[in-house]
């Protein structure tokens, strides 16, 4: 069965990584899939792409009206448009400070504004955020990334309790590291690259990376009509990373 089908789904940022194995996941269930992003790719050639600037009110408003009066109604936003950065906290100027709250937060915060409305005119909406493992873990030189997470998990405890009763559910997935395309590129800035990747396999208590399908699997099981008295939650696809504490391997 096609549990998905027929219903309009909105996802920011689904021109790779988890973005695009959530939209693939969505397509072979039979949604309509729309991908708000700067830039398509050959990837992301089954979703309907348009435009679009998070950090910009204009862009962000075009591309819902858009979808709204196309399609009548949105069922399912997923927040998933996010950018890193690498430091400490001395090491983190005010302009990055602004420019990924721009994105990661901000950004967020447009697409659901915007969304609302539409998502209104559902019996099964639900918007779903991509959070991280970072909000509740202090990770090393990620104290910009991580405290954008926490803002976002508490966004969506904050939301989840606003549109309750109006019939929209709210909940985020919070991955450990997942194996995308940014993180290669993350790791050959190290000096030894090899030693990094070993070292962020190593974060999860299974040993290994976590891969975009399996967060795109968990954002699925939020998103799914079934999933009715889910709502005000984290769930997290991290290996174990947040609540194992597996003893050195003798």
């Amino acid at each position: 069965m096609q549990h998905f089908k027929d219903l309009v789904v909105v996802i920011s940022g689904a021109s790779s990584g988890i973005g695009l194995a959530t939209g693939t996941a969505f397509i072979e269930e039979g949604a309509h899939v729309y991908n708000l992003d700067l830039i398509n790719s050959p990837e992301a050639h089954k979703f309907e792409y348009i435009s679009t600037d998070i950090t910009n009110g204009d862009s962000v408003n075009s591309a819902i009206s858009q979808i709204g009066n196309d399609r009548g109604r949105i069922d399912i936003l997923i927040n998933n448009a996010g950018i890193s950065f690498v430091g400490t906290v001395e090491e983190t100027k005010e302009e990055d400070w602004k420019r990924v709250f721009d994105v990661n937060v901000f950004g967020l915060a447009r697409l659901s504004a915007a969304s609302l409305p539409w998502l209104r005119k559902s019996s099964v909406a639900n918007i779903v955020n991509l959070c991280s493992v970072g909000a509740l873990n202090g990770l090393p030189q990620r104290v910009l990334y991580d405290a954008t997470k926490g803002a976002i998990l508490s966004m969506t405890f904050a939301m989840a309790t606003d549109h309750v009763r109006e019939g929209i559910r709210v909940n985020c997935v919070s991955p450990g590291t997942v194996q995308t395309a940014f993180v290669d590129k993350m790791i050959l800035k190290f000096q030894d690259p090899e030693k990094e990747r070993a070292a962020l396999d190593a974060r999860q208590a299974t040993g290994r990376m976590v891969t975009p399908e399996e967060v795109a699997g968990a954002i699925l099981y939020l998103a799914d009509p079934r999933s009715a008295s889910t709502t005000g939650i984290t769930l997290e696809v991290d290996g174990g990373m947040h609540n194992l504490r597996m003893r050195p391997i003798q």
